[in-house]
C-alpha cells in the first residue's frame, strides 16, 4: 500500500499553470489544423497536458475535449448555532488535475433543508443524492416541521453547466432508500409528511434517458412511474443508498456496522428478492459499485476496504487503513473508491486497479464537511476560455 502526498504536487502544477503563456492564440500542434491536434492531444492523459502550455490548458477544459472525472460534493457548514438549524447546501467539485475545489453555479431557489431539530439530538437529518448518467441528482431532504424538502428531484449536468427540475414525484419522501441503475433513479420506502405503510412500501422510477438538449439548453421530461411494491417497509427508518450492481438495486435497511436485513430489486424484471447471505453479512459500512460491474464495501468498524466476489458469495479484503475506520459516504469510479471519512472531513481516495493500492486525501474546503459525493465528468472552465478569447 502506498499514501500519497497530493499537496506537494498540487503546488507544482498549479505554479506552472499561473506561469504558463498567456499570450494571444498559439497553434495545439505546429503544423497541424487544431481540429486534427485536438483529436491527437485527446489520447493524452490530461494531467500530462495540464502544465505544458496555456493552450493545451485551456483545451482540456473546452466542451468539446473528453471530460475527465472529478469529485462532487454536497457540503455544508461545521459550525452550527443551534439544534434547531436550516442550511443552504453547498455544491463544489474537485478537479484532480489543478487539485482545487470550485463552486458549482447556483442551483434555482429550494426550500431551506433542514439538519438538526431537537427531536433527534444525536443524529444529523439526511440529504440524499445519486449520479446517474453523468448527472448529479438530488432526490430527498428534510425541509422545516420535518416535511419532505424535494417534491421533485434537482439536477445538475457538469457539461452544460445546467440545472433542472426532473417531474413530479408522486410520493415526495425523506429517510428513504435513493439509487440508480442504467440511465434510471430509483426511491423506494421512506417517509412523506408522515409515516403511512403504503409510502413505506412504495417504489417510483424515472427514466433520465428521456431528456433532451434544448435551444435554451437542458429539457426534462418523462414522468416518476410506480414500481412494484417492496414487501415491507423496514426501509424507512433511516436514509439508504441503494447502489447499482449487475442490473440490480441492492440495499441494506440500515447504515453502520449493526446487524442488517438486505434486499435485492431485479430492474429489468420489477422483481424484489433476498439479498444473499454472504453480500448482506459483509456491508458494514458505505458500499458503491464501479460502472455497475463491481461492488465494493468499507468495513467502518474495522476500517477495511473489501470487493464483492459473486460468484462465491464472500468479500475479498483490497486494502485495510486506520483512516478508513468511521467511513460515512462512498463513491466509485474511473479506477478510484472515495470515501469520506468519520465526522465528514477529508474524503480518502483509493486507486483499486493499481497492483499495489495507492491511497491519498483530499481535504475539503475548509468550514465545511462533506455530506454526500460523486464521481462525475468535469466541469468546463469558462474563466480560462475567456482568457484565451482575449
Amino acid at each position: 500500500m502506498t499514501v500519497v502526498n497530493a499537496g506537494e504536487s498540487a503546488t507544482k502544477r498549479r505554479k506552472l499553470s499561473e506561469q504558463s503563456d498567456y499570450s494571444d492564440h498559439q497553434p495545439l500542434l505546429p503544423g497541424l489544423p487544431d481540429h486534427i491536434a485536438q483529436l491527437c492531444l485527446s489520447r493524452v492523459h490530461p494531467s500530462a497536458l495540464f502544465s505544458v502550455s496555456r493552450s493545451w490548458l485551456r483545451l482540456i477544459y473546452t466542451p468539446s475535449f473528453p471530460p475527465f472525472l472529478s469529485l462532487y460534493a454536497l457540503l455544508l457548514p461545521t459550525q452550527t448555532t443551534s439544534d434547531h438549524q436550516t442550511h443552504p447546501i453547498e455544491f463544489s467539485s474537485f478537479d484532480p488535475i489543478s487539485s482545487r475545489w470550485d463552486p458549482l453555479p447556483p442551483p434555482p431557489p429550494l426550500r431551506p433543508i433542514l439538519r438538526h431539530h431537537p427531536s433527534f439530538l444525536s443524529r444529523n437529518l439526511p440529504i440524499q443524492a445519486v449520479s446517474v448518467s453523468g448527472n448529479l441528482v438530488l432526490l430527498a431532504a428534510t425541509a422545516d416541521h420535518l416535511l419532505p424538502a424535494l417534491p421533485r428531484p434537482l439536477v445538475f449536468d457538469p457539461i452544460s453547466q445546467n440545472w433542472g427540475f426532473g417531474p413530479s414525484l408522486r410520493t415526495p419522501r425523506r429517510w428513504c432508500a435513493a439509487g440508480a441503475s442504467g440511465g434510471a433513479v430509483f426511491v423506494a420506502s421512506g417517509i412523506g409528511s408522515h409515516y403511512t405503510t403504503d409510502a413505506a412500501r412504495s417504489v417510483e422510477r424515472w427514466d433520465l434517458r428521456n431528456n433532451r438538449r434544448g435551444k435554451n439548453g437542458w429539457e426534462l421530461g418523462g414522468n416518476w412511474e410506480k414500481l412494484g411494491a417492496m414487501r415491507e417497509g423496514k426501509f424507512s427508518r433511516d436514509a439508504i443508498d441503494g447502489v447499482g450492481w449487475r442490473g440490480k438495486l441492492c440495499m441494506v435497511n440500515v447504515k453502520g456496522d449493526s446487524a442488517k436485513q438486505g434486499v435485492v430489486y431485479d430492474v429489468d424484471n420489477d422483481h424484489w428478492e433476498k439479498m444473499p447471505e454472504g453480500m448482506v453479512a459483509g456491508w458494514r459500512g458505505p458500499a458503491a459499485a464501479m460502472d455497475e460491474k463491481t461492488l465494493y464495501a468499507v468495513d467502518e468498524a474495522k476500517g477495511v476496504l473489501r470487493r464483492y466476489d459473486g460468484g462465491s458469495d464472500r468479500w475479498e479484503e483490497v486494502v485495510a487503513e486506520e483512516m478508513l475506520r468511521g467511513a460515512e459516504r462512498m463513491a466509485a469510479a474511473g479506477g478510484r473508491v472515495c470515501v469520506v471519512c468519520g465526522g465528514g472531513g477529508g474524503i480518502v481516495v483509493v486507486d483499486v486497479v493499481a497492483s499495489l493500492p495507492r491511497l491519498w486525501v483530499v481535504e475539503t474546503p475548509a468550514g465545511f464537511e462533506a455530506v454526500s459525493i460523486h464521481i462525475l465528468p468535469r466541469m468546463s472552465r469558462p474563466d480560462l476560455l475567456e482568457t484565451g478569447s482575449k
